[in-house]
């Protein structure tokens, strides 16, 4: 039996006993859906960003933003959702994760249309996955099993308007500029053999 968010414990019973919430927070709960319907998918693929929230061995959380070009998180089907994993720190913090706990909640924002969708799933990672190669500057693919998606509702959200896409997002054929942090003095001799910020000595 697949586990979910949505199945209430009695931390969330107290709170909705408290503030006369159960039955709204049943009737929510019933519309909570095992796989990515068209509205979903809509959402997903416009979005050129998301939230990821990973939790380590000891069950201890992180929070991440992932962005990319839109659609880079890409719809398989109704139960499978698939990203990249482009450079960045080298802490791995929420892919290393990944190996010792695979489960994930992700959240997506749309902050023109002011709607928001989450999903939670359970992921695992493939470096050798075949989709490596239509993402220019990718590590390795992040695959999702989606178990539960559902949208919430959006009144909180703020409603921004996108400027500019990131000039770091890698693309076909253009080198992305090279972050200012990694020219640090106490960073560049440290870098990664391989990254092309690293200077020669």
């Amino acid at each position: 039996m697949v586990e979910r968010v949505n199945d209430y414990h009695d931390g969330n019973r107290y709170f909705q006993d408290r503030f006369d919430t159960r039955r709204i927070a049943d009737h929510i709960a019933s519309l909570t859906q095992d796989a990515i319907d068209e509205p979903a998918r809509r959402v997903i693929e416009r979005s050129d960003m998301f939230f990821l929230a990973t939790c380590d061995h000891r069950g201890l959380p992180t929070c991440s933003y992932k962005g990319g070009s839109p659609g880079f998180v890409r719809v398989l089907d109704e139960h499978w959702l698939a990203f990249p994993n482009y450079d960045g720190n080298g802490k791995y913090q929420s892919m290393g994760n990944l190996l010792k706990n695979p489960n994930v909640g992700m959240l997506f924002i749309d902050f023109e249309r002011q709607r928001r969708l989450r999903i939670q799933g359970v992921a695992s990672i493939q470096e050798d996955d075949e989709l490596v190669s239509d993402y220019p500057g990718a590590q390795f693919i992040v695959r999702v099993e989606v178990t539960e998606t559902y949208q919430n509702c959006p009144r909180y959200i703020h409603k921004y308007q996108r400027v500019e896409h990131s000039e770091y997002v890698p693309k076909e054929g253009i080198d992305p500029p090279i972050p200012e942090w990694k020219l640090w003095d106490e960073i560049n001799p440290i870098l990664p053999d391989h990254d092309p910020a690293r200077k020669s000595e």
